[in-house]
């Protein structure tokens, strides 16, 4: 494998795609690293949708403002929290540790007060804030694992939740859209950015070593 900050380099926010798919297992690894990615107290607070229908990224579209990668590109990525969590939620988590790990349950008890202790003790704005920061956690792993597949990449803001919730019926998954990911290929002939060199502030200015 080449060096991957050689990949990070080729790497930018693709601004065209060119309509043609990606290989299935580079998305499946793609999809691997995403879900691999740590969260806090490890409770992976949000669910991920990989939407490669063309049927269905013309659909939402609108909601992302039209950005032609939506349509362009070759899936779409939907990174979406759980709308609520409570009790249920952290049961589910604490049988699926003791589950894989072979544990036995009572071992987790003050575990699970400390987790139990972190969801209720927010509001839920705070909630959805804490959720939403896991999954930007997670694109970062998606934009990598991209770029060492040699597949281009969009990470997206720029979208109106409500109406992307609304095409994608989130409300009743009990989700809410947090972050998009657009994966495909650039359209050299057509993207304003292909060629560009990628801007950095300098990195004397940027770390310091302490």
């Amino acid at each position: 494998m080449s060096n991957y900050i050689e990949k990070l380099n080729w790497r930018y926010a693709t601004k065209r795609m060119n309509n043609t798919p990606i290989a299935e297992d580079k998305l499946a690894r793609i999809v691997d690293a995403i879900h691999l990615a740590p969260t806090s107290v490890g409770l992976q607070p949000f669910n991920l949708l990989v939407i490669k229908d063309a049927e269905t990224r013309a659909k939402i579209a609108p909601a992302i403002y039209n950005q032609p990668q939506v349509k362009e590109g070759a899936a779409v990525l939907v990174f979406a929290v759980w709308a609520t969590a409570g009790e249920a939620e952290v049961d589910a988590y604490m049988n699926q540790i003791a589950q894989e790990r072979n544990v036995p349950l009572e071992t987790l008890a003050d575990f699970r007060a400390m987790v139990s202790g972190a969801v209720k003790g927010k509001s839920p704005a705070e909630l959805h804030t804490w959720f939403a920061n896991q999954t930007y956690i997670a694109l970062g792993f998606g934009l990598v694992a991209a770029a060492i597949e040699n597949v281009d990449s969009t990470p997206m803001e720029g979208f109106n939740p409500a109406a992307l919730d609304e095409v994608l019926g989130l409300a009743a998954k009990g989700l809410k859209s947090t972050v998009v990911l657009v994966l495909g290929n650039r359209d050299e002939a057509t993207d304003y950015l292909v060629n560009a060199k990628k801007v950095r502030r300098p990195k004397a200015e940027f770390v310091e070593y302490i």
